[in-house]
């Protein structure tokens, strides 16, 4: 049974040789090559944007639970990151289902976890210097596709915080659904913001919608080479 979970969960990882670095020390090398222009001639608020981002990395926790999983060895980095994401995409839940809004130190967590998942996302396009490719670019988009959907239940804990919409979020999936329906730009009417942290949240969301959609996405998808059953010619 244990051979098959780490077949399920590992894979052929093990084959792969050892990074030379650890996470951590890529970040600082990151940052150091972005500041020595070693990879780009940037300057002004180029420069200062992409130190920023790669800086910003280092007052997370994901970058240091992938250093803790690559002591214990490179093919269990991942699986580690994979569970983090998972862990964030279900803690918005929690409070939720558990209306948890009332502790404010539950929800500056979501928040500051939030924040990682934003500025992660800028980071990988614009401050990459020094990082070599994605084992999988299809990899890639899956977490992407779970950071989005953070975003969209971190909102909607947001959104439940106060009265900030035409009316009350009476069931614990009114949120969730006021700020899917938001992403998308769909607005049914149903719900609508109506003080100034609503129409706030809901910008800032609309703004996240096309970071997420029309950069990072076009972004992976021209990078991800698909083979597959119709990629094999017939030779009939």
């Amino acid at each position: 049974m244990k051979s098959i979970l780490k077949k399920l969960f590992l894979g052929n990882l093990a084959k792969m040789p050892k990074p030379e670095f650890n996470p951590v020390q890529k970040r600082l090398m990151n940052i150091k090559a972005i500041w020595n222009n070693n990879h780009q001639d940037d300057n002004g608020i180029e420069k200062f944007v992409r130190l920023f981002l790669s800086s910003s990395q280092l007052l997370f926790p994901g970058v240091y639970i992938k250093y803790l999983a690559y002591l214990r060895g490179y093919e269990y980095r991942d699986l580690a990151l994979d569970f983090y994401v998972l862990l964030k995409v279900s803690f918005p839940l929690f409070i939720l289902m558990n209306h948890w809004q009332s502790y404010h130190f539950v929800i500056w967590i979501m928040i500051y976890v939030l924040l990682e998942t934003i500025l992660y996302i800028p980071t990988l396009i614009f401050a990459s210097d020094m990082f070599s490719k994605p084992r999988s670019y299809k990899r890639s988009m899956l977490l992407l596709f779970l950071n989005y959907i953070e975003i969209i239940f971190s909102f909607g804990v947001l959104y439940s915080c106060g009265n900030y919409l035409n009316k009350p979020l009476d069931h614990w999936f009114d949120p969730i659904y006021f700020s899917t329906i938001n992403s998308a730009s769909i607005g049914y009417g149903d719900f609508y913001p109506v003080t100034p942290i609503g129409k706030f949240l809901t910008t800032a969301q609309a703004f996240l919608f096309l970071l997420f959609v029309v950069l990072f996405l076009n972004f992976f998808t021209a990078k991800i080479k698909v083979k597959g059953y119709f990629d094999i010619e017939n030779e009939s």
